[in-house]
């Protein structure tokens, strides 16, 4: 047991009155050699609250830890603060460039982004409860993550140029592909990109066409069904490839505009547009652009019109005795009377007659002239073909064999005037193919399927 000694020193050693004796524990005296009384008292230790201090000691060691922890809590979160201030700028970059559309949307970008504003609101929600919600700036960085939060959503069901929705889109649709593909490799081979002449290469006919590479979903959405899509044919010297997509209205018969791109990678991501107004308008998805102009069938006239895009003016000759409108059009696609069509040879026009009984009339038009120069008689019969293009100055013409495949199975030759029968398969993602357009630079064949824009190389025979 601790105690306390009081030494009392007097002059002499009488005894000492003690009112409170109880509490004494021992009491003894002594004389010294002075002649002094010196007396001992021995107390117990709860009169002295001993204990009592040392734990106010330990509490006072424990809490001098406490506040320094906390004095070096600020340059932590200062630092980690920091940290996410510039998380935070990168964020708002990137969601800026989302709402502009300078940056493809993907579902990872999406998720990314709300991983980075989860542990940003995550960070501030610890601030508050450590500050009690008294830093004015701490809640506005706050109010800000949730700003940023709902505008993330809004831009994903948004998802103003369909990006995400068209990918996701577009894997089921290449899944389905590959599911039904059973053919052999490819062979044969493609000229060099860039022979746009008949001479450059031996022209001894198609041998095979790729799958098909599925681009977009154009622009307007799944329900514009009809129209038309590729890239430019001709190119004069100096000019730069441009991409052409030509929606018809809902009707699936008036054409409007045609709107451009100046690269394919602005096609894919849908950048940069120029839509042109077609004066008078066209009908029918059998339109193309060559060299600078772009040629289609005036509204309700068997006329060509040819629109030079860098002056707006509008040229139109009348095909003679070309029939219209949906006579002999087309099986499966409407409105297509006249079928515009490029390749090394030349621009040509494809088109039935009342005297042909239907049958596929090939024109050749004039350099720079909508006029026709030639023309050859066929005997495949328009309305039984899906479509019909030309290629090194040979029609091919295609039919559906189910709904997810065509066939190129007619051919005529205006080199030798002969025809053949063919059995070319040519796979597809929907059931109607509402135009086939082949381009010449690049050798691939461009094809518009209930709105679906595809493309395929074509190989040549070795």
């Amino acid at each position: 047991m601790a105690t306390i000694v009081l030494a009392l020193f007097l002059a002499g050693c009488p005894l000492l009155p003690w009112t409170a004796a109880s509490a004494v524990q021992n009491l003894s005296s002594v004389m010294d050699a002075s002649g002094h009384c010196v007396c001992t008292v021995i107390l117990p230790d709860d009169t002295f609250p001993l204990r009592r201090i040392e734990l106010l000691e330990t509490s006072a060691h424990n809490l001098t830890l406490r506040v320094q922890r906390e004095m070096e809590k600020p340059p932590e979160y200062g630092q980690r603060l920091a940290w996410y201030e510039a998380k935070l700028q990168n964020a708002s970059r990137r969601l800026q460039l989302l709402e502009v559309g300078d940056l493809t949307p993907t579902e990872l970008d999406f998720q990314e982004l709300r991983k980075e504003i989860g542990d940003m609101e995550s960070f501030v929600g610890h601030l508050r409860s450590s500050l009690n919600g008294s830093d004015t700036t701490v809640e506005v960085v706050h109010r800000e993550l949730q700003n940023m939060s709902v505008t993330v959503s809004a831009l994903e069901s948004y998802d103003k140029h369909q990006v995400v929705a068209m990918r996701r889109e577009l894997t089921t649709l290449k899944q389905r592909l590959e599911d039904c593909q059973k053919d052999n490799p490819l062979v044969g081979r493609q000229p060099p990109i860039g022979e746009t002449q008949v001479s450059s290469f031996p022209p001894r006919g198609i041998w095979r066409l790729s799958k098909p590479t599925v681009v977009q979903l154009n622009w307007r959405g799944a329900s514009y069904k009809a129209g038309a899509w590729g890239k430019e044919s001709a190119l004069r010297a100096g000019r730069k490839e441009r991409y052409w997509v030509a929606l018809l209205n809902l009707d699936g018969r008036r054409l409007d505009s045609v709107r451009l791109y100046g690269s394919y990678q602005d096609l894919l991501l849908s950048r940069n547009p120029t839509d042109q107004l077609i004066t008078g308008f066209g009908q029918g998805a059998g339109p193309v652009l060559y060299n600078g102009s772009f040629y289609y069938n005036c509204y309700n006239a068997r006329d060509l019109c040819r629109l030079d895009l860098e002056s707006g003016a509008v040229d139109r000759k009348a095909v003679p005795n070309a029939a219209f409108n949906n006579r002999f059009s087309y099986t499966g696609t409407s409105w297509q009377g006249l079928d515009l069509a490029a390749d090394e040879s030349g621009l040509w026009v494809l088109y039935a007659t009342e005297r042909s009984e239907g049958n596929i009339v090939i024109g050749r038009l004039g350099p720079g002239s909508l006029a026709l120069e030639k023309t050859w008689q066929t005997s495949q019969y328009k309305p039984a073909a899906t479509n019909a293009f030309m290629v090194c100055g040979v029609m091919y013409a295609t039919r559906a064999v189910s709904t997810h495949r065509e066939e190129i199975f007619y051919a005529y030759d205006t080199r030798t005037g002969r025809e053949s029968r063919l059995s070319l398969p040519l796979d597809k993602v929907t059931d109607v193919v509402r135009s086939l357009s082949y381009n010449p630079s690049d050798h691939k064949l461009y094809m518009f399927s209930d709105g679906y824009l595809l493309r395929y190389d074509v190989l040549f025979r070795a």
